[in-house]
């Protein structure tokens, strides 16, 4: 627990912001200090929470009841079906990837959020035990994760555009959108800006909104070491234990809705790309 001294507040939370850093990194904050620096507890988790995505699938697959479907069954077949709404009501005309890509971004955004409700102190401690001195359990809260996520849907959207308008299309849409052929310089540069708006809204967004998170848990975790043996220790720390349990029920809401917004706005970019006259 960190001391309630203000050094010892900001070590505390800057060991809890640091990743587990491999290659081009500071030896001294050991923070990325170059292209070539791997965050390793992000690459980790992800990857783990991904398989885990896929061996349940397998599992779920091999094991369906289409007359007696368990609760479980039920459960994830009601998340097929609000993707698919989502993907039917969004979308426009039918590309086969859309579907699963969008439930593949929900799931997988959804459990690296929901990484933020263990307790912040717990991974990194059994971490501490094996020789582990830093360890960022929360993928998302790594802003490599959101951006490579982002840049990823932005890679699909360029290729959709190009696909459906076809190169000489796409170069059009630069030129003459919005303001027509009598303002092309203009038309590039607002069309630019509103395309890498893009990956920038999907991968920022859910960055901030993750990593303001975070920050709120371990400012809960601070109330316990600012209180001494003492009365104050009565009263901080059932004040900790409120505020821990309030601020992770309201943050249950922030993960699905993050996780939500991400596949949406996929969607919705994915849909655009699909649209000849856009």
């Amino acid at each position: 627990m960190a001391s309630s001294s203000g050094g010892g507040t900001v070590e505390y939370i800057q060991h809890h912001l640091t990743n587990l850093c491999v290659g081009d990194c500071d030896p001294v904050t050991h923070k990325a200090a170059g292209f070539w620096a791997l965050h390793l507890d992000t690459l980790f988790f992800s990857v783990l929470l991904g398989a885990v995505i896929v061996l349940v699938s397998w599992r779920l697959g091999r094991n369906l009841q289409a007359d007696t479907p368990s609760g479980f069954q039920n459960f994830v077949e009601s998340i097929l079906e609000f993707v698919g709404n989502q993907v039917k009501d969004t979308f426009p005309g039918h590309n086969p990837l859309i579907a699963p890509l969008a439930l593949t971004i929900f799931l997988w955004v959804w459990l690296m959020n929901f990484m933020d409700l263990i307790p912040v102190d717990l991974l990194p401690l059994l971490g501490s035990f094996i020789g582990i001195d830093y360890l960022k359990v929360v993928p998302t809260t790594d802003l490599s994760t959101t951006m490579a996520l982002s840049l990823t849907v932005f890679a699909l959207i360029v290729y959709y555009n190009i696909k459906v308008k076809g190169a000489k299309g796409y170069l059009k849409m630069f030129l003459f959108h919005p303001f027509g052929k009598y303002l092309v310089p203009v038309n590039i540069v607002m069309t630019a800006i509103e395309e890498l708006a893009k990956p920038l809204s999907l991968g920022l967004r859910l960055f901030g909104n993750m990593f303001a998170g975070e920050l709120v848990f371990l400012l809960i975790a601070l109330l316990g070491g600012a209180a001494t043996i003492g009365a104050a220790l009565f009263f901080i720390v059932p004040l900790q234990v409120l505020l821990d349990l309030g601020w992770l029920i309201f943050h249950v809401l922030i993960i699905t809705l993050q996780a939500f917004i991400f596949m949406v706005l996929t969607i919705v970019y994915l849909g655009m790309a699909h649209v000849s006259d856009h």
